[in-house]
């Protein structure tokens, strides 16, 4: 099995680190002299989970990300390229294959994250491939690779 680095903007990349940064201050504020849970005998809330999740996620992200390098211009869809895809109906759709958090950039850019289904099925294609992938409703769709090429920041 691959394994897929994540990739990042150098924007996205400082804007994660500062978030991380934020949460884990934000732990440090609320976190009791004693190091004992405070909110209840069944451990942290439920607003602490969620920071500890999102800090476990920011950390998985930010452990050994390629920062704003170019893939190879070679027609595969991988992280790091901006892809065009076309539906079963007929729809074409140009996006940034990116583990980047938000789902546009600031310049409007669409962002398809490769963890997600059409992300992983997109992974390796190449310009010409048709690839199948489960929606959220259990059903499936196709769509085919049209273009694969980096990403021009």
């Amino acid at each position: 099995m691959s394994v897929t680095r994540v990739w990042l903007t150098e924007r996205s990349h400082q804007e994660l680190r500062a978030e991380l940064q934020s949460l884990l201050q934000q732990r440090e504020a609320v976190a009791p002299a004693d190091g004992r849970e405070h909110d209840s005998p069944d451990g942290p809330g439920a607003e602490e989970r969620d920071r500890e999740q999102r800090i476990r996620r920011l950390q998985e992200l930010l452990r050994d990300p390629v920062v704003g390098d170019q893939p190879p211009d070679d027609g595969v869809a991988e992280p790091g390229m901006a892809v065009t895809v076309r539906y079963d109906d007929g729809e074409t759709e140009t996006f940034l294959l990116s583990h980047d958090e938000n789902r546009i950039r600031p310049d409007g850019t669409m962002i398809c994250s490769p963890d997600s289904p059409l992300g992983r099925a997109l992974h390796g294609a190449h310009q010409g491939d048709a690839v199948r992938y489960q929606l959220p409703d259990g059903g499936w769709a196709e769509c085919t690779l049209l273009r694969a090429v980096p990403f021009e920041h």
